[in-house]
Order: C-alpha cells, then sequence, then structure tokens
C-alpha cells in the first residue's frame, strides 16, 4: 500500500514537472466533468465577521506550524540564551506565526525578493552565520504580486531550491533564470531573426491552443508565456528557442500541493495577489485604494484585491469574501453553480498564467519616470515604457494573436466570472458579468502584497514587507506600499483585517526618517494582550551600507540582466540584509542577526500574561530598529550612501551578446573570407617563391581585363530568410598567374 502511494506520489509529481508536454499544453481543458457540488461545492462565501479558512490551508499551516516549526525555531535560535532569553520560560503553545511579502517591480523585484530569501535560508552558510539565515525555514506564509509573483511561482515549482540553483541553475533539476537573454527579444534586438521568430511562433501556438478552446485571451497571455520561459522549469540556454519541451506550459499552480518539499511540510503557504478593473470601464488611471473592492461608484475609480493560492481564487474584501477552487478557476458558474455536469473547465490555472495575470501592467503603471500612465494604447498602436525593441516585439505578437483570434479586452487577464450571479453578494462590482478583468497586483499603489498576510483568519504575528518599488527618484522606494495598504485597511477592511501598525505619516516622512533607507521594526509597542497588530519588518531596496556604487535600483522596465550584473546584485542585496545598519557608519551590524531573532519570537512572550521582559540584547535592538512615532530618527544617520545607479556592465557584454547573436551570419562569412585572404597570400607567397626558382622555365602570361572581378557571387552563402545575396572578398588563387602549359 505505502509503495503504491509512493509510485502515484512520483506519478503526480510528473505533472508539476510535466517533463514532456509540448507548448500546446498552455490550452485550458473544457467540458470536463465537474464534482458532486452538493458534497463538494466549487464556491464557498463567507462574511467577513465570519471569515474562515480553506480546510486544506488550515491543515497545513497548522501541521508544519506544529511538527515542523517548532524544530526549525530550535536550529535557528535555540533555547534562546544567545539573546537572553530561555525560551522554557515563555511557555510557547505555538510559535510566532510569520509571513513574507514580495513587492512587485519586474526583473529588479524578483531578484530582490531572491537575494532576500536567500539572505534567510539556513541553507545558505553565509546567512546561517550572520544569524539571518532560519527565518525562512519558521515562515508560513510567502506572498508576491507582479515581479515578486515571479520569484514565488519560480521557487515553488522547480521544488523550493536554494536561492543560488534556482537564479543560476545546478545542471540538474535547474536551469536557471536565463535573465541575459532579453525577456521579449531573447536572440537579440531584431525581433525579425530567425531565432526571435521562431520562438514568437511558439508563443503564439500556446496562446492559440488557449483561444481554440474559446477561452478569451489577451496580451497577458503571450506576457505569460515570456515569463515562464525564465521561471519555470523545463528550459535552458540550448533549448530556449525549440520546442524539445512544454516551456512551463502545462505546470498548474493547483499542483503546488504535489511537489515533494510541500509534502513534507517543509515550505511556507503561497499566496499570489491580483487588482482587478470593473469590467467595461477601461481604466488605465490608477484605482483607488480607498473604493472598496469591485463598487460601483460614478465619481471614483474601483479596485479590488484578489488572492490566488494553490488551494483558491477570490478576495477576503467585505464586498466580496468568497473563494473558488483554483482547480475549476477557468468556469462559468451561476450563483455558484456550473451549467450541467459536464461544463467545467480545469487547467486554467497554469502557473505561468497566474504570474503573468498578477504583472498584467498593460492597462497603466508606474513607468521609469514614477508617474502612472497608460501602457497598451491600441489605438495608436503604441506601448509606452519598454525599450523600443521590446515595444516592438510586444506589438508585433499582438498583432498577430489579434489576426488570429479577438480578445474581449487586450490590456487585462481575462478570467470566466466564479462569482456571477451570487445572490448573497448583489452589491459585488462585477455580479452581473460573466467575465473578470484581472491585472497588475500593484495597480492599487500597494505594491508589497502585505495585505492578505492581515486578514483575521490567518492570524500572522509578524510580517515581513520586502520593497523593492521603484518610487522616486533613482528608483529607491518610498514607504508609499504600506502607507496606502495601512490607510485602506483602516477606511474599508477593519471588519475583514486586523489594524495596521504605527508608520510614518506619509511618505514623506518615510524619506525624512531614513525609514525608506534601512531595516524598520514597525508594531514593537502593543498596547495590549493579545496584540492589537503584528510587527511588520519593512526591509526596502536600498544602497549598500559600505558606500559602494548601488546596482539594484534598475528600471522597472529592464528586461535583461548580464550574469555579472545578476551575481553583484545579489550579493548587495545579500550583504544589506544581513548587515542592518549602524547610524552614523558604513559598516555592518554585527547584531542584526540576533536582532532579527528578538523581532521573530517577540510575539511568543504575550502568551505570558503579563509578558515577561525583554532582555537587554532585544531591548537594545529594538531601541535601534523599532519605529518610535514619539522619538523620530534622521535621514541624516545613514552616512555615505551613493543613491545614483551605476552600471555593472559597462563595457556592454550585454549589447555585444546581442550583436553577435543578431550579426552572426556576416561575422561567420566575414570570418571565412579572412581565411581564405590568408590562404591565398600563403599560395600566392609560395608561388612567388617557386616562380623565382623556375622563371628560366616558365613564361609568365599577362594579366586580362576580363579576369575575374575582385567580389564574386556564392549563390551557396545567399541567406535563405532574404532575398539578399551575401558577398565576399575572392580567393586570391581565382585571380593568380598561371604559367601556360598549366592552363
Amino acid at each position: 500500500m505505502l509503495l503504491h502511494h509512493y509510485l502515484s506520489t512520483l506519478a503526480l509529481a510528473g505533472v508539476v514537472y510535466a517533463i514532456n508536454g509540448t507548448v500546446t499544453d498552455y490550452a485550458p481543458q473544457i467540458n470536463q466533468a465537474c464534482p458532486n457540488v452538493t458534497t463538494d461545492p466549487l464556491l464557498r462565501v463567507f462574511t467577513p465577521l465570519n471569515q474562515s479558512l480553506h480546510p486544506d490551508e488550515e491543515e497545513y499551516v497548522h501541521t508544519r506550524l506544529t511538527t515542523v516549526i517548532p524544530n526549525e525555531w530550535n536550529n535557528w535560535i535555540g533555547n534562546g540564551s544567545a539573546i537572553g532569553y530561555n525560551l522554557s520560560a515563555f511557555n510557547i503553545t505555538s510559535f510566532p506565526k510569520i509571513g513574507i511579502a514580495i513587492s512587485g517591480g519586474g526583473y529588479r523585484a524578483a531578484q530582490y525578493g531572491a537575494g532576500v530569501l536567500s539572505a534567510f535560508d539556513a541553507r545558505n552558510e553565509s546567512a546561517k552565520a550572520a544569524g539571518t539565515g532560519g527565518l525562512l525555514q519558521v515562515t508560513s506564509y510567502l506572498s508576491g504580486l507582479s515581479g515578486g509573483s515571479w520569484i514565488t511561482g519560480s521557487i515553488y515549482m522547480n521544488d523550493f531550491p536554494t536561492i543560488k540553483d534556482l537564479v543560476y541553475g545546478n545542471g540538474n533539476s535547474t536551469q536557471g533564470w536565463q535573465l541575459n537573454l532579453p525577456l521579449a527579444t531573447p536572440d537579440g534586438t531584431d525581433v525579425f531573426s530567425r531565432e526571435n521568430q521562431l520562438w514568437y511562433g511558439s508563443i503564439l501556438w500556446s496562446v492559440y491552443s488557449k483561444a481554440g478552446v474559446g477561452i478569451d485571451t489577451s496580451l497577458t497571455d503571450p506576457w505569460a508565456r515570456m515569463i515562464s520561459y525564465h521561471f519555470l522549469n523545463q528550459t535552458s540556454r540550448a533549448n530556449f528557442f525549440s520546442n524539445d519541451s512544454a516551456h512551463g506550459a502545462g505546470q498548474l499552480w493547483s499542483n503546488v500541493p504535489l511537489i515533494p518539499s510541500w509534502q513534507q511540510h517543509q515550505v511556507p503557504f503561497p499566496i499570489i495577489q491580483a487588482d482587478s478593473r470593473p469590467v467595461g470601464s477601461n481604466l488605465t488611471t490608477v484605482l483607488d485604494p480607498a473604493s472598496t473592492v469591485y463598487e460601483v461608484d460614478p465619481v471614483s475609480h474601483f479596485e479590488s484585491d484578489q488572492m490566488i493560492t494553490p488551494l483558491e481564487f477570490g478576495s477576503w474584501d467585505p464586498q466580496l469574501s468568497a473563494m473558488v477552487n483554483i482547480t475549476y478557476g477557468g468556469t462559468h458558474l451561476n450563483n455558484g453553480q456550473p451549467d450541467n455536469d459536464t461544463a467545467c473547465t480545469t487547467f486554467f490555472d497554469q502557473t505561468g498564467f497566474m504570474m503573468g495575470t498578477s504583472a498584467s501592467l498593460f492597462n497603466g503603471g508606474l513607468n521609469d519616470t514614477h508617474a502612472y500612465k497608460q501602457i497598451l494604447d491600441r489605438v495608436r498602436n503604441t506601448i509606452q515604457g519598454f525599450d523600443q525593441n521590446a515595444a516592438k516585439a510586444i506589438l508585433l505578437v499582438l498583432s498577430r494573436q489579434l489576426a488570429k483570434f479577438r480578445t474581449r479586452a487586450d490590456d487585462v487577464a481575462n478570467w470566466p466570472n466564479p462569482f456571477y450571479n451570487l445572490t448573497s453578494k448583489q452589491s459585488f462590482q462585477d455580479v452581473n458579468s460573466d467575465w473578470l478583468e484581472l491585472i497588475d497586483g500593484s495597480s492599487n499603489q500597494e505594491n508589497v502584497p502585505v495585505g492578505q498576510q492581515f486578514v483575521r483568519a490567518r492570524g500572522l504575528d509578524v510580517i515581513v514587507a520586502v520593497d523593492a518599488s521603484s518610487d522616486i527618484q533613482n528608483s529607491w522606494p518610498n514607504g508609499s506600499s504600506l502607507v496606502t495598504s495601512a490607510s485602506r485597511i483602516t477606511s474599508l477592511l477593519q471588519s475583514s483585517h486586523r489594524s495596521f501598525p504605527p508608520l510614518p505619516g506619509n511618505t514623506d516622512q518615510f524619506v525624512s526618517t531614513g525609514v525608506n533607507m534601512r531595516p524598520t521594526f514597525f508594531g514593537c509597542f502593543p498596547q495590549q494582550n493579545p496584540p492589537e497588530y503584528p510587527i511588520v519588518i519593512y526591509l526596502p531596496n536600498s544602497p549598500p551600507l559600505n558606500g559602494d556604487d548601488p546596482v539594484t535600483n534598475t528600471g522597472t522596465f529592464q528586461l535583461d540582466y548580464p550574469l555579472a550584473h545578476t551575481q553583484l546584485f545579489l550579493d548587495q542585496v545579500h550583504a544589506n540584509v544581513i548587515g542592518g545598519f549602524v547610524p552614523n557608519a558604513n559598516s555592518p551590524d554585527p547584531n542584526f542577526g540576533k536582532c532579527l531573532q528578538c523581532v521573530a519570537i517577540d510575539r511568543a512572550r504575550y502568551q505570558v500574561n503579563p509578558p515577561p521582559a525583554r532582555s537587554s540584547i532585544c531591548t537594545q535592538c529594538f531601541q535601534q530598529y523599532c519605529f518610535d512615532p514619539n522619538n523620530l530618527t534622521s535621514a541624516s544617520a545613514l552616512t555615505g550612501r551613493k543613491l545614483q545607479f551605476v552600471n555593472p556592465d559597462p563595457e556592454g557584454v550585454s549589447a555585444l551578446s546581442g550583436f553577435l547573436s543578431q550579426s552572426k551570419v556576416a561575422l561567420i562569412l566575414g570570418f571565412i573570407g579572412l581565411l581564405l585572404v590568408v590562404a591565398g597570400l600563403s599560395v600566392f607567397l609560395l608561388w612567388r617563391k617557386r616562380r623565382a626558382r623556375e622563371a628560366e622555365y616558365h613564361k609568365v602570361m599577362q594579366l586580362h581585363d576580363e579576369d575575374e572581378p575582385p567580389f564574386v557571387h556564392h549563390d551557396q552563402y545567399r541567406d535563405s530568410s532574404t532575398s539578399e545575396t551575401v558577398y565576399e572578398l575572392s580567393d586570391v588563387p581565382d585571380t593568380a598567374y598561371v604559367p601556360e602549359e598549366h592552363r
């Protein structure tokens, strides 16, 4: 029986990794048998005051928290003596529940999130030595949006390897992110090169396969497939332009529970976040974070947060408070019911499409000048933000897509609406729409997905906010995401979400206090027991502590990174995370690892009433890192930091790579021509030497004007992809003098 279960597990794991398959595995499967909705409903509905987790989420998190995490806490901080505690005195019934939230910001955010996770990973020896390695192992939730969803999806679909193996590949189970191949033009700037055209063809075949079964597509679909080539498994440098694998097609988000690390409860529970605009509104402006979920408001804009877990898709916001089984996420439901017993859709929850949905920024977004603008303009056939070559490529793919299949909305992710006609949710904005229009998870200016971790039913104690936003000059964050989230919770979500801890009053204060440039702990001084809010550990992308030139504040629309840049990027993030900060100094804090341990375990003190006093070590840490509204710090304490990005690839290695790729035919022919010239010169010199020796035996013939021209035409070098003929220098022997008797 156990052997059968083991073999079944292996077979199911094959579904996760989809070792074989084709790019058309991206197509959902329609007209599938539905579960018995009487005993196994596809939809669950609740209220803000009567929240409940999915039973499988509750079971997974509880089992991990009670059977795995206690050992990981022991591995990380032991009995607490190194930070001045005797943990046995805390009478801990359950350890603090911790979540990590990774912001959006394209490749910048994906790499920043990767660097932070690596610095928290006990498998990283330098992180473990610094005392920060171990936090990841005791984490219960991991959420990401937009670029943060790319690292989130990538690490789970590759079975949670080390960041080193995930980003660079290990030559075995992981192939790396291949960030040196541009996201939209992997073969270089010529979108019409043979390899680029083959690749676009594969991308489009995936999209056609989905559209062909009657599911509306959009620009988000080819975008999702482009992302998959880098962040899902199956793609290497060797097979990037071939169809030897499915390149991530067929890898389902609902299959995360099949990966070995999940089955052993070794990994946090993952969440991907997306926003939504009201169907038919065609909004291209920033969504108003003060508006309720999908609420119709003729004056203000609208917004909603959608949550995508391996189990469910839906929203905790009061106006909806409903979830659908993600396995059947592509099914049209009417008041929670499918049309018939075989009207269900499966395979809609492609992981690439989940990541693409969370990063679907085409209706509008922040450009690299920090202004919110419309991205895709179909009237003018333009796309903003991207460089000229990437824009040309994206528009080319979209034009070919639309030539074959029309879409209902080009600039969003089109989702069948599972919440259509819910009788108990008639105030829900899209209750009468067959479709949902999902967009980038930061469209309401909440770029760090902490909101899902403030949900009351989840009961988190500590939330790590990993902020790689590009809010201000030089592409650094200014805390606007947390300010927006706090405002939204206070004004709209008090019934469904826990309170936010005290923050700087606005983004200007985030900057003036220096909080946007260093790690900060919010919520250190609760007034109640149990505490009225979780602790938030804020980790903003910031310049190197030691005053080095920064390389992590890149543009959101930078779509390729040379390997050397990625390595330096991750190194700088790692050094900053394990280094904390020391006021008025450029040296790392040797005690930051202990301070991180102090803040992570702190809520355990509140299981005793009254709570035991903080240790002297932890008290010093909290004085240095906690935000105190009554004792504001100053940005002037952050001395010697360089703010302006410096390109670590000044010689243009990536540009050279693109040139070599684009010009390889001409270069090869030129090299052949050079070899022929050298060979011809050699023959000519040998011939002259021989002629001198045998002059008395031979007569030299005269060269005539009608001899071969200095350039000759070789049909065998004709480029089959063009009508042009390639010319090269003629061979020297063809124009050499030859003795008459040898003619």
